[in-house]
C-alpha cells in the first residue's frame, strides 16, 4: 500500500513540476491563440467575399489561401517558440515543450504540403476535397514517429498475422503497403495532370486526339504506380497471377460490358467522330431527325455526356454509339436542310401556293439564299395535293425545331392572307337501305348436289 501511495505521489509530483506546468500553460495559450487567429481570419475572408467581384483564381489568390490556411498553426507554433524562450530564460527544463514544438512543426509541414498537392490535381480532385482528414491522418503518424512510439507500434502490429502459413503478412506489412502503393498514385497522378494539361493547349491536335491521349496516359501511368508501389511495398509481382486471371475471367462475363464501353471510348476518340462541342441526335432509322439531340460535353471512360436544350445531362454508353447509328450535325459541315411538308386543296393553284412557302421562307434570318429554298409538288394525295419548302441552315446548334415552327407560322399567315385552303381529311359515308331477294324467272333443273352444271 506504501508503495502504491508512492507511485502516485512521485506522479501527480512530476505533473505539478514547474517543466509540465509551464509546457502546459504554454500550449494552452497556443491554442488560444490559434483559435482567435482563425476565428478573425474566418470573419475578415467572409466579409472580403460577400464584397469581393468574382473572376478566375490567380496565383495571387492560391498564395492568399494558402496563408489563411496556415496562419493560425504558424500563431501557434510561435506562441511554443515565446513559451520556449521564457521557461528556458528561467532555467526551467524545456523537455516537454520541445517535444510539442516538433509536432506542431510537423503539422505546419504536413498542411503546407498536402494543400500544394490538392491545387496540382485540382479542387475536385479526391484529394483537394479531403486535405483536412488527410492531413490529420498523416499528422498522427508523424507525431507517432516523433514521440518515439513508432517502434513499439511496429512491433505490435508485427505480431498480428493476417494470413498464417508460409507467406506471413501482419498488419505491419499490409498498412505499409497501402501508405507506399498511395504515394507512387499521388506521384502518378500529378505527372498525368502535368502531361494532361500540357496536351490540352496543343491546337494543332484535334480535340477529340488531346482527349485520347490525356486519357490513355492517365490511366497507363496511374496503372503503373499501382505496380510500382506493390513492388515497393515488398510483394511480388508475379504472385498475382491469380489475381489477374480472375480479374480476366471477370471481363469475360461480368465485366463485359464495363470493358466494350471503356474500349469503345477510346475508338471514339481516336476516330474522331465524335469531338466535345458536337451536336448531335439518336434515331433508330437512317436519316435524319429532329429530336433527341444534344451537345456533345464530355468524354469519358465509360460514357458521353449530352447535354440537350432543357439543360438535361443524358450519360449515353460508349458502345451505344458504336452500335447504334446516330447523327453527327457537326461532323463535316454544319449545314443542313430541313423540309417542310404542306397539304393544299384541289380548288387551289398549285403554283400559286409553291410561289407563297417561297415567300414563306425568304425572310427568316437563319435560312441560307445560298443554296436558296425551293418548293416542289411531290405528290396527290386523298385530300389535297401534298407540297414540300426545302430550305438550307448553318447553325443546327441553335435548334431545328424553332426554324420549323417560325416557318410554318409564317405559311399559315400567307395562306390565309392569299385564300389558300390547307384541306382537311374527310371522308364520305353512304348508307344503303336493304331489298328484299327478287323472284327467279322460271323452274331450275337442280343437278345432284355439290355439282356445276355450267357449260363453262
Amino acid at each position: 500500500m506504501d508503495s502504491a501511495d508512492t507511485a502516485v505521489s512521485a506522479v501527480l509530483l512530476r505533473l505539478t513540476s514547474p517543466q509540465v506546468l509551464g509546457a502546459v500553460l504554454a500550449l494552452l495559450v497556443a491554442g488560444v491563440c490559434a483559435l482567435l487567429v482563425a476565428r478573425a481570419l474566418r470573419v475578415r475572408r467572409a466579409r472580403g467575399a460577400t464584397a469581393a467581384v468574382q473572376h478566375p483564381p490567380h496565383w495571387l489568390d492560391h498564395t492568399l489561401e494558402g496563408a489563411l490556411i496556415l496562419a493560425p498553426l504558424v500563431a501557434a507554433l510561435v506562441t511554443l517558440l515565446a513559451g520556449h524562450a521564457a521557461l528556458a530564460a528561467f532555467a526551467t527544463p524545456t523537455a516537454v515543450i520541445d517535444g510539442a514544438v516538433r509536432i506542431v512543426g510537423a503539422l505546419v509541414l504536413l498542411r503546407f504540403g498536402v494543400y500544394l498537392l490538392g491545387l496540382m490535381l485540382g479542387p475536385d480532385s479526391w484529394l483537394g476535397t479531403r486535405e483536412n482528414r488527410i492531413t490529420f491522418v498523416l499528422w498522427v503518424i508523424a507525431a507517432v514517429a516523433l514521440l518515439g512510439w513508432l517502434d513499439v507500434l511496429e512491433a505490435a502490429l508485427n505480431r498480428v498475422s493476417l494470413v498464417p502459413g508460409r507467406t506471413q503478412l501482419s498488419l505491419w506489412g499490409l498498412l505499409k503497403g497501402l501508405v507506399i502503393v498511395t504515394a507512387f498514385l499521388v506521384m502518378t497522378s500529378l505527372i498525368a495532370r502535368a502531361i494532361e494539361r500540357h496536351v490540352m493547349q496543343l491546337d494543332q491536335l484535334a480535340v477529340s486526339t488531346r482527349v485520347g491521349v490525356s486519357k490513355f496516359a492517365y490511366f497507363l501511368l496511374l496503372g503503373l504506380g499501382m505496380l510500382l508501389g506493390i513492388n515497393a511495398a515488398g510483394v511480388d509481382v508475379t504472385t498475382l497471377n491469380v489475381l489477374t486471371g480472375a480479374i480476366g475471367l471477370g471481363l469475360g462475363f461480368g465485366l463485359q460490358a464495363v470493358a466494350s464501353n471503356f474500349v469503345s471510348g477510346f475508338v471514339l476518340l481516336m476516330d474522331k467522330s465524335i469531338k466535345p462541342g458536337d451536336v448531335i441526335s439518336f434515331t433508330s432509322t437512317a436519316g435524319a431527325s429532329a429530336g433527341n439531340f444534344g451537345w456533345v460535353q464530355e468524354l469519358r471512360g465509360r460514357y458521353v455526356v449530352v447535354r440537350d436544350r432543357d439543360g438535361v445531362d443524358t450519360l449515353v454508353p460508349n458502345q451505344n454509339l458504336i452500335t447504334s447509328p446516330f447523327i453527327n450535325w457537326s461532323y463535316s459541315d454544319q449545314r443542313v436542310r430541313l423540309k417542310l411538308p404542306v397539304n393544299v386543296s384541289y380548288d387551289d393553284d398549285p403554283e400559286v401556293a409553291l410561289k407563297l412557302l417561297l415567300q414563306a421562307a425568304e425572310n427568316h434570318p437563319r435560312i441560307l439564299h445560298d443554296p436558296p429554298p425551293v418548293s416542289r409538288l411531290i405528290s396527290f394525295e386523298d385530300s389535297g395535293m401534298r407540297l414540300e419548302i426545302r430550305f438550307w441552315i448553318a447553325d443546327p446548334v441553335n435548334g431545328v425545331n424553332n426554324v420549323r415552327s417560325d416557318v410554318n407560322r409564317a405559311i399559315w399567315r400567307i395562306f390565309r392572307a392569299h385564300g389558300v385552303t390547307i384541306p382537311v381529311p374527310q371522308h364520305e359515308t353512304r348508307i344503303l337501305r336493304s331489298r328484299p331477294p327478287r323472284a327467279l324467272p322460271g323452274p331450275l333443273t337442280q343437278g345432284p348436289p355439290g355439282l356445276d352444271q355450267a357449260a363453262d
